[in-house]
């Protein structure tokens, strides 16, 4: 089943009054961005709706693991500083609280559900907290937002990003109308050869086979591969990305692909270098993953392979996106390796519906 994703359905949040005081916002807003790069993609639009919600006197300033420096970058109309996290998973340091603490920020905004990072914002001296109450947050926070909990093995029918909408809908921030922020791209003159040289490529499909969540929601590389043999049939490119972990799944669909007609990337982009190849492809296709995500909203067409994730809540923010689906009675799980050693949801989908899908986009 091929889907476009409509996301314009609000999750229902408490209402709060507004934040109007400048007092509570002396010197700007600290956001604490999530870890994973698809989660932080999702949050753009509350950062976006942030950002609108602030005069020009207040700075908006970004607090995210160091290897998000150059997305945040590349906003340089929304983002106003960056404060990079050595660690994502350990208390901050020293350092890292000091840096906050001397900004003086009265607001500090958390889109993930971490009690230690709203603790760490506390010792940097943010008054005012805002954030979900998850995780026995609201101990803490001076906004604590509950949210209903994911319903079980059955689709959300609500955006992830809505939810963080929501949340900053309350503290004051307008309602976001659906578009995405411009990124400042890196000249592909700029990238290694290799980049540059795949850049060139009129008709280029960027790939990315693996996903960081688990085995699950990996559709088989098999599949993958008739699939980019179909587009080099028909006169394209393919490059095949993914993170460092993932470099033994890209080899594999590499090893089933003629070498004149792609070159495997994986492991061997800076974020920045993955951002100007993507907006130099014509179509992206990945399974549920951070690439899909930044791929949506780099405003490029794609097709994204959803198994035992719930598309409803997770999937591209983007018009532009075709979803392959099949809709088993086991899901969506949620799990990272099928329970029952057979996953059906990722096996029922053929190549050929993901070539119809890529053929349903529009210039593909």
């Amino acid at each position: 089943m091929i889907k476009t994703l409509d996301i314009t359905k609000e999750y229902p949040a408490p209402e709060y009054p507004k934040i109007t005081s400048a007092v509570e916002l002396r010197n700007g807003v600290v956001v604490r961005m999530p870890n994973h790069l698809g989660d932080t993609v999702m949050a753009l639009p509350a950062l976006v709706q942030l950002r609108k919600m602030l005069s020009s006197e207040f700075a908006l300033t970004v607090v995210a693991p160091a290897y998000q420096k150059e997305l945040f970058l590349a906003l340089e109309d929304i983002v106003d500083s960056f404060i990079p996290l050595a660690s994502q998973h350990k208390a901050w340091s020293l350092k890292e609280i000091k840096e906050v603490k001397k900004m003086h920020f009265g607001l500090g905004v958390l889109f993930n559900n971490s009690f230690r990072d709203a603790l760490m914002l506390r010792l940097a001296g943010v008054p005012a907290l805002a954030g979900s109450d998850r995780r026995m947050r609201k101990l803490v926070l001076t906004y604590a937002f509950a949210y209903p909990p994911r319903p079980e093995a059955r689709a959300a029918e609500v955006h992830q990003a809505n939810r963080l909408l929501e949340m900053v809908y309350a503290l004051g921030a307008p309602k976001w109308d659906g578009t995405l922020p411009q990124f400042k791209s890196l000249s592909p003159e700029k990238c290694s050869a290799d980049i540059a040289d795949a850049c060139k490529q009129s008709k280029l499909l960027t790939v990315s086979p693996g996903a960081a969540y688990g085995a699950a929601k990996r559709w088989p590389v098999s599949h993958f591969k008739q699939v980019c043999q179909h587009w080099i049939d028909e006169g394209g490119f393919v490059a095949i990305v993914g993170t460092p972990s993932e470099k033994a799944i890209a080899q594999e669909l590499s090893a089933n692909i003629a070498p004149q007609s792609h070159i495997d990337l994986c492991g061997k982009t800076k974020l920045d270098e993955l951002m100007t190849l993507i907006k130099s492809s014509a179509a992206v296709l990945a399974n549920d993953s951070g690439i899909m995500h930044l791929g949506a909203a780099l405003g490029k067409p794609g097709v994204a392979v959803f198994g035992p994730t719930d598309h409803t809540a997770t999937g591209p923010i983007s018009p532009l996106w075709k979803l392959v689906i099949t809709e088993e009675k086991c899901g969506p799980c949620f799990k990272r390796v099928c329970p029952k050693n057979n996953p059906l949801c990722m096996l029922n989908i053929t190549p050929g519906e993901v070539i119809s899908a890529l053929h349903e986009l529009k210039n593909c």
